[in-house]
Parts: C-alpha cells; sequence; structure tokens
C-alpha cells in the first residue's frame, strides 16, 4: 500500500470542544477525535477518500484513524490530529530534548492507508497502553 511521509501537528479543534462534553467515552468523542485532516491532494496519494481508515505512525507507534478532508486552508505533507488518547498514544515516545514533554507540532510521521482495520474506542485503546488487552 502508498505511504507518505508527513509532518504531524495537534492541537485543539471544534469537534474535539463540542464532543468532550458528551463523555470521552461517547461514540461522539470517537468520532471527533480519533481523526486525522489531511490535505487533499495528499489524500489522493494514497488513495484514500474523506472517512476511510488510515494509519498514522511515528517511530514504532501507530494508531488507526479516520481521515478527513481538511476543512481550512493547509499546505500539503502536514497532518493534524486533535488533542486527545489517539494522538497521546502515538506522540508518548517521542524525545522530550530534556524538557518531560513531548513535542506535539511538526512531527515526522508516516500515514497509509488501512482499510482491513479498524478505529479502536476509547476504552480498547487504553487496554492497548496499560498492557490489559
Amino acid at each position: 500500500m502508498p505511504s507518505i511521509r508527513i509532518k504531524l501537528l495537534t492541537g485543539r479543534s471544534l469537534d474535539q470542544g463540542k464532543t468532550k462534553w458528551q463523555g470521552k467515552f461517547s461514540d461522539e468523542f470517537l468520532q471527533g477525535v480519533a481523526v486525522c485532516m489531511l490535505h487533499p491532494e495528499d489524500m489522493k496519494r494514497i488513495g484514500i477518500s474523506d472517512g476511510e481508515n488510515i494509519r498514522v505512525a511515528i517511530a514504532d507507534r501507530s494508531v488507526i484513524l479516520k481521515a478527513q478532508k481538511t476543512r481550512q486552508e493547509s499546505v500539503t505533507g502536514t497532518a493534524f490530529i486533535p488533542y486527545g488518547p489517539w494522538a497521546n498514544y502515538i506522540i508518548s515516545d517521542v524525545k522530550t530534548q530534556g524538557t518531560g514533554m513531548p513535542s506535539f507540532k511538526g512531527l515526522d510521521a508516516e500515514v497509509s492507508p488501512a482499510p482491513a482495520e479498524r478505529v479502536l474506542g476509547l476504552e480498547e485503546l487504553v487496554k492497548r497502553i496499560t498492557g490489559d488487552g
């Protein structure tokens, strides 16, 4: 399957803010936060459409997310994931340059189609993180 190297940015999003009040275990939160927003040209390069599953990998960690076409001005070669457990999972092993806090901006990542895989719900993701699942 084709893949692309991108610079990953994370941050707050409107959907994240709106859906967290529904509860972090809600389907609304999952749909609002377990997403990766990509430039339409980057989506074409790897043959994916809005709403399809993709793998986002940093170093030896990866997570399956729903691809979303960016709704704001963006640059090819960049992607955005809202703050949340899915972003934290793949960023948690990033070097901190001595600060104790990983960078959440401009990270080197790889994005590829993942049609046969599914986005984990929060409970499943936590079990993976803690080794209970």
